[in-house]
């Protein structure tokens, strides 16, 4: 079964099995996360201590949930049979897996670093080889050398076939919009891939330490860090045409853009890379439907349009939401939205035909 907690999230009413529900295309997860134990070996051989604030700040009760967590969903991160099963009962056709965010290793030297973002996109590439009618790849780069992580986008993209990047929302603490890391976004924008931002904590979290605000306040927080750098620092003028989807409904910016809007009317040090308004940034961007409640996903439909909502799930962490198509369905929307929601948008992004798999009959 996927991974529970107590207490159990609400269930919809909506059917989930595969082939229970009205979509013409694929249903695609955008949000779902895969280990790479090879590049974990190499790292873990170097002897250099793991450096991420969701480690940092965490008392002991959360690490005690986070061991006990870490075995439950190993075979879920790992196992390619265990992963299409997953899917059939969430009534997935398609997920694009993507490196658990403890894989990132920013805070490795550059060359251990590029050695093991090679060992991840090779490891998400042979994955998605063993099904590639269910599975499509967004893969890993080494973004503490940006020169380094320039090529391996090229090599992840050009030579193993992945649809896209993971990028932390931040890079050993540094913002996303440092002019050291414009060359990633270029080139990511040269390719046309997807760039799916994710947070692994709050690197300034020294007050997140209990109750695992370190993820439930830390990783929001941190997109939307990410995400007005991204905007107030000039990189979406730069680079007008990436593609970048966030993580969580876009953490908390999405909820409460007016006040960027302001501020950027009201202050000149809030215009000094842009002229245009925030929030007309921020409409370029796409989020998942991981926002647990139908108000927000409908608000964030609403502001934001159907086409730049893309359904996710977590796959296979405790935070994660395993009724996609009822979650979806359950929601105030048209059936057009909810078709773009549930696929076409992803669909579209991440260059996948647009009909369900032939597995997904009956």
């Amino acid at each position: 079964m996927l991974y529970t907690c107590e207490p159990r999230p609400r269930r919809h009413a909506a059917a989930t099995k595969r082939g229970a529900r009205k979509t013409s295309g694929p249903v695609i997860d955008i949000h779902c996360h895969i280990v790479s134990p090879e590049a974990a070996a190499l790292v873990a051989a170097s002897g250099i201590a793991p450096d991420e604030p969701m480690g940092r700040f965490s008392n002991e009760a959360t690490r005690a949930v986070q061991k006990a967590q870490t075995e439950t969903v190993r075979p879920m991160l790992t196992s390619v049979e265990r992963r299409i099963a997953d899917m059939d009962r969430m009534g997935v056709d398609i997920q694009a897996i993507s490196p658990a965010p403890p894989q990132y290793f920013y805070w490795t030297p550059p060359e251990l670093g590029r050695d093991a973002a090679r060992l991840i996109n090779d490891n998400i590439a042979a994955t998605v080889a063993k099904h590639p009618d269910r599975l499509v790849g967004l893969g890993t780069v080494p973004m503490q050398a940006p020169e380094f992580a320039v090529a391996e986008l090229e090599r992840a993209v050009k030579t193993l076939g992945l649809r896209g990047v993971e990028l932390c929302t931040n890079v050993a603490g540094a913002d996303l919009s440092e002019e050291r890391f414009r060359p990633v976004f270029a080139k990511a924008e040269e390719l046309g891939v997807l760039v799916f931002l994710h947070p692994n904590g709050f690197p300034d979290g020294r007050r997140f330490s209990e109750h695992y605000f370190s993820n439930v306040i830390g990783n929001p927080l941190d997109s939307t860090m990410a995400v007005s750098h991204l905007i107030f620092g000039g990189v979406l003028d730069a680079y007008p045409k990436l593609k970048i989807c966030v993580a969580h409904g876009g953490g908390f910016l999405p909820a409460y853009a007016g006040r960027m809007d302001h501020a950027h009317g009201a202050r000149s040090d809030c215009r000094l890379c842009i002229k245009k308004k925030p929030s007309w940034y921020l409409k370029k961007m796409y989020f998942d439907t991981i926002v647990f409640e139908e108000s927000q996903l409908e608000y964030l439909v609403k502001t934001y349009g159907s086409d730049h909502i893309l359904m996710g799930t977590d796959y296979p962490f405790d935070m994660g939401m395993y009724e996609p198509i009822a979650f979806v369905s359950g929601a105030k929307l048209t059936a057009a939205d909810k078709q773009a929601i549930l696929g076409s948008n992803a669909a579209k992004l991440l260059k996948v035909k647009a009909r369900r798999p032939a597995q997904a009959k009956g």
